[in-house]
Formats: C-alpha cells, structure tokens, sequence
C-alpha cells in the first residue's frame, strides 16, 4: 500500500511539473520590430499609469492618454491584463508613461499580453518616436522576417530581414532603433534609415 501510494505521489509531482514547464512555456515571446507591433496592433498609444485594481480576475490599470498613434476615435481610460503572469499577464508601473500595443476586445476595451509591445517611453529614441506618426503605417504593406541564425533568405520582395537579432542585443540594433522596412519605388521592400532624432 505504502508503494502504491508513493508511486501516485510521483506520478502527481511529475504531471504538475510538466503542467508548469507547458504553462512558463505560454509566454514565450519572440523579439518582435516595433514597426510588426505597430502594423499588428489594433491600438497603439502612450499613456501614463495612474490606478490599479483588480476586477473579475484580471488587473485594470487606469491609463491618462497622451497620445494615440492607432486605434478607435475616442480616449482609452484603462487598459486590461490578466493578473498572472502564467496567462501572459503584464506588470506596470504607477506614474510611469509608456508606448504600449494592443487589442481590442468586443465590448471596446484595450488588452495587454506579454508579447505585446510595451516599454517605458524614455527608453525610445527620437527616431522610434518620429516613426509612430510618419513611417511604420506606411511599411505595414512590408513582412519583417526575424534572422537569429544564418542563413536567413528572403523568399519575396516584400521582406525585410531583420538581422539584429545576430547581435548579443538584437532589439538596441541599428534596424530596430533606427530602421523602417518599406516600399521602395520599385515596390520591394527595404530598410530605410532615418538620422538619429533626439526629440
């Protein structure tokens, strides 16, 4: 009896670790351009945190819009993450400003999830910034295809390799900081460098 019941014992702490190992495997996240964000996104805005609280098991961060760069016309108050981390829940920051993408659900309210794009609005440069109003809309006709090991071949005109992620750190790459994957006149697509900004 004592075997039979240390066998369960074993089989059960087998199972939940393998549970746990499947749900820190949920979230993992591929680097994603911040242009792929933009295009993907239903809504992309910067706004500063300025509540918290949690309501029928998911954390709402009330939000004051600065600016909203994509989305519906109308001001967002809050957005919506699930307060656990194994369901790919987002932690924010009181009175910090942030770029954050996101989606829409049907009853209009913004979601985050973990791979979503969100990051603190100091730590983009000024051509990041410039690109939310003037370049990444008119690069969502372009693919970005991620290259973390070569060789990475394009296989269509309208690809951009995103090569960065070849560096030790992929996303403070020139592409990611300061690079917009276009449509040249040629109709292919292209990395177009924009000078450095500091605005």
């Amino acid at each position: 009896m004592t075997w039979s019941v240390s066998s369960c014992f074993i089989t059960l702490v087998v199972l939940f670790l393998w549970r746990i190992e499947d749900i820190a495997e949920a979230c993992k996240c591929a680097p994603v351009h911040l242009q792929q964000a933009f295009c993907s996104a239903d809504v992309v805005i910067r706004a500063k945190v300025v509540g918290v609280e949690v309501v029928s098991g998911n954390t709402k961060y009330d939000i004051q819009q600065i600016k909203m760069f994509k989305g519906p016309d109308r001001v967002i108050h809050a957005v919506f993450t699930s307060s656990s981390s194994a369901s790919c829940g987002v932690t924010l920051e009181i009175n910090k400003e942030y770029l954050f993408t996101g989606r829409m659900s049907t009853d209009g309210s913004m979601h985050l999830v973990m791979c979503d794009f969100i990051q603190y609005w100091e730590d983009l440069n000024g051509t990041q910034k410039k690109s939310l109003t003037q370049r990444y809309q008119s690069g969502c006709d372009c693919t970005i295809i991620r290259c973390s090991s070569l060789p990475c071949p394009v296989s269509a005109p309208d690809e951009c390799l995103w090569t960065d992620l070849l560096l030790a750190d992929g996303q403070s790459g020139p592409q990611a900081k300061y690079s917009a994957c276009l449509k040249g006149r040629d109709w292919s697509c292209a990395w177009y460098r924009m000078a450095p900004s500091n605005k």
